[in-house]
C-alpha cells in the first residue's frame, strides 16, 4: 500500500486523506459522500483514493528464495 503523496495530475496533497477515506468506507459510508465531504473535488485526485488496492498482506505471503 503506497499512497502518492501529491495527486500525480494537478499536484494536491492527498496522503493524509486516505486513513480518513479508508476508515469510513469501511464503516459503510458512500465514497461519494466521503470524497465530498473531505474536500477531494478534481476527478483526478478521486481517481488516485478510489484507485488505491491494499496489496502489502497479499505480497506480504511469499518469501524472497
Amino acid at each position: 500500500m503506497i499512497i502518492p503523496i501529491r495527486c500525480f495530475s494537478c499536484g494536491k496533497p492527498i496522503a493524509h486523506l486516505y486513513e480518513e477515506y479508508k476508515k469510513r468506507v469501511a464503516d459503510g459510508e458512500e465514497a461519494k459522500k466521503i470524497l465530498d465531504d473531505l474536500g477531494v473535488d478534481k476527478y483526478c485526485c478521486r481517481k488516485a483514493l478510489l484507485g488505491q488496492a491494499d496489496n502489502v498482506e497479499l505480497t506480504g505471503k511469499y518469501k524472497k528464495a
